[in-house]
C-alpha cells in the first residue's frame, strides 16, 4: 500500500497490482502509466464513499477514455467493478469498487490518483 513517504513515480505501481492479477508483469508500467494520465489530466476530486468503494470525478471529456481503461484492467483483475454516472454540472462520476479481501488495493488506487492528480491529503474517508 502506498503511504505518504512513498514517492508517486510513473509506472511504479506501490502495491496496486495484486498477486491476483493477470496482466503480465511487463505490461503493468503501461496501464499504470495510462491510470496516471487520466488522473493527472481529469480527476477532480476523489472520495472514499464505503470501505469498498471510492468515487472520482473526472472531467467530462475523459468518459470515453475512462471507461476504455476500466474495461480493460477489469479483464486482468476481475474483482474491480466500475461504474460511471454523467453528472450534471458536466464531469463524469467513477464508481471504484472492490470486494473487502481486495481494500488495499483500492486503498493505493485511491492514493495514488489523489496524488497524480494533485489534490492535497487523503481521499476522504465516510
Amino acid at each position: 500500500m502506498t503511504t505518504s513517504s512513498d514517492p508517486i513515480t510513473p509506472g511504479h505501481d506501490q502495491g496496486w497490482a495484486p498477486d491476483s492479477c493477470t496482466l503480465p508483469t511487463v505490461d503493468r508500467p503501461l496501464r499504470i502509466a495510462e491510470f496516471d494520465e487520466l488522473f493527472a489530466g481529469s480527476v477532480r476530486s476523489v472520495d472514499r464513499v464505503a470501505e469498498t468503494t471510492v468515487r472520482l470525478i473526472l472531467a467530462g471529456d475523459a468518459l470515453d477514455r475512462a471507461r476504455d481503461l476500466a474495461e480493460r484492467e477489469s479483464r486482468c483483475c476481475s474483482f474491480f467493478r466500475f461504474g460511471f454516472t454523467a453528472e450534471p454540472d458536466g464531469v463524469v462520476a467513477m464508481q471504484v469498487s472492490v470486494p473487502a479481501a481486495q481494500t488495499a488495493v483500492l486503498d493505493a488506487l485511491a492514493l495514488r490518483a489523489a496524488a497524480v492528480a494533485g489534490l492535497d491529503g487523503d481521499p476522504d474517508h465516510d
